[in-house]
């Protein structure tokens, strides 16, 4: 049994605001599965969430501030959570990092250098509770000073830092490091210093033992100028030490044989089923109830990365074509300004949801023929996975984590059972276009189609094998 202090900025159902708190959340439950013993470490933000007993655990004294740890348990699992008290640094309103006006909270170096520096005397065994990691897991550049600290000790655990997303970096003025205290054997350009600016992220790159990312594609992406924004040539340095576990998705809250926010449970064998709830969804969003035409579906940031541009690009010759469209999300005020003006010309053809609607959401991958993920870059991506389990045949992009789990329906693959979706290759409005025109003439081999829909409502996307990955690398450290 590995003893694993799993280090955090946000985990999921406490505080979210992406794909890392999924991350967080599910993965220490499915390493708390295989009968590990995991400490999930986070900051006590005024907007968390707990459920049950939180108990003050003890106080220490780090950087002249007198900070104290309680401890709480993630719900629905044995997942021990500890909680770094410091209300001068954690007690603010809404998000973690974020103020009202969207701006980065102005001593977020100091919030988040105070978070790592106490992370490093748990993992040290130096907060009276006898407990001392083999394992410090830090994620996103928020822990990134963690493996940097900890380098300079004696008898230290291992540490592995995971990337989620290299376009976030913690980037400070160099200043930052006097102020933080920064031991100067790791301010340097070989260490935490960027173009003259102090990179968090840079912690996590340099000093861990080992660099895992969210998808295998991803992790070779970033080695390049396109990701690796200006560090590509440190991760290439590190290569050896750089890996890509997928990650899986909550099988509990996406299963189409007992979702309850859809309007008609199926599964592979009832997928006949699965029309009555895309005419239920045709109905939610006002469209025509056809259940011959195919119904395109997307949910997400209407903005660059996710490609919404290419798919604003393709609606014209689309709307020429025997088809439906659905998007929820919202995002760049100009592409929303352009999907609305288009739904109001077309309102038997494209139906738009501004906002998040976690009832539409479920509709839509259980109701869709086609999920429409046109990423730019994606370092793992989910709802492609969703859409493969609910029978809900997937457009991506050959990017990232896209690239790894949807296999392009050709005939080799279609013959032999693993086509579970359709890829294309470039960021373009033509490229796309051609994608679809594929999709719509499988759709209408509905023998071919089905096969896919079924090859993919098939696959393994449980945390369970990400977890069972992580712990093979956390032993082999």
């Amino acid at each position: 049994m590995k003893k694993v202090l799993f280090v955090t900025s946000e985990a999921h159902p406490l505080i979210k605001t992406g794909g890392l708190a999924d991350v967080s959340g599910s993965l220490t439950k499915a390493l708390a599965e295989l009968s590990q013993d995991i400490r999930l470490v986070i900051p006590r933000y005024q907007a968390l969430k707990t459920s049950g007993d939180v108990r003050y655990l003890c106080s220490l004294r780090v950087d002249n501030k007198n900070v104290k740890i309680l401890e709480t348990r993630m719900p629905d699992s044995q997942v021990t959570v500890w909680l770094i008290d410091y209300p001068g640094y954690y007690n603010y309103p809404g998000n973690p990092y974020i103020d009202e006006q969207g701006e980065p909270w102005a001593n977020n170096a100091d919030r988040f250098g105070l978070f790592c520096r106490v992370v490093v005397e748990i993992a040290m065994n130096r907060v009276y509770q006898d407990w001392k990691p083999d394992i410090v897991h830090c994620n996103d550049w928020q822990t990134g000073l963690i493996p940097a600290l900890l380098s300079l000790e004696h008898a230290r655990p291992s540490t592995v830092f995971t990337i989620h997303n290299m376009a976030y970096q913690g980037l400070f003025p160099a200043s930052t490091a006097t102020t933080l205290n920064l031991p100067g054997q790791l301010v340097h350009p070989l260490g935490l210093e960027f173009h003259g600016m102090l990179s968090f992220i840079k912690g996590g790159l340099v000093y861990a033992d080992y660099i895992t990312t969210v998808s295998p594609t991803y992790a070779l992406e970033i080695q390049t100028p396109e990701f690796g924004y200006g560090l590509e040539g440190l991760l290439d340095h590190r290569k050896e030490y750089l890996g890509g576990i997928i990650n899986g998705i909550d099988l509990d809250q996406w299963n189409p044989e007992t979702d309850p926010y859809i309007s008609q449970n199926f599964k592979e064998s009832s997928l006949a089923k699965k029309q009555i709830n895309k005419a239920e969804l045709q109905k939610k969003v006002g469209l025509p109830v056809d259940l011959r035409i195919p119904l395109f579906g997307l949910i997400g940031r209407l903005v660059e990365q996710k490609g919404i541009d290419l798919i604003i690009d393709c609606l014209p010759e689309m709307l020429s074509m025997p088809l439906q469209l659905v998007l929820l999300g919202s995002g760049d005020k100009d592409y929303e300004k352009q999907l609305v003006n288009l739904m109001q010309l077309y309102p038997d053809k494209i139906a738009l949801k501004i906002g998040y609607d976690e009832t539409l959401a479920h509709l839509i991958e259980a109701g869709a023929d086609v999920f429409l993920m046109p990423s730019r870059f994606e370092p793992c991506g989910l709802n492609q996975m969703y859409s493969q389990r609910y029978g809900t045949v997937p457009i991506v992009r050959k990017t990232g984590g896209l690239a790894d789990t949807v296999v392009d329906a050709l005939p080799k693959t279609i013959a032999n059972d693993t086509a579970t979706g359709i890829v294309f290759n470039d960021a373009t409005g033509g490229s796309l276009l051609e994608a679809i025109k594929r999709a719509l003439l499988l759709y209408s081999h509905q023998e071919s189609w089905k096969k896919i829909q079924i090859n993919g409502m098939k696959k393994d996307f449980s945390w369970h094998q990400s977890a069972q990955r992580y712990l093979d690398l956390y032993r082999n450290l």
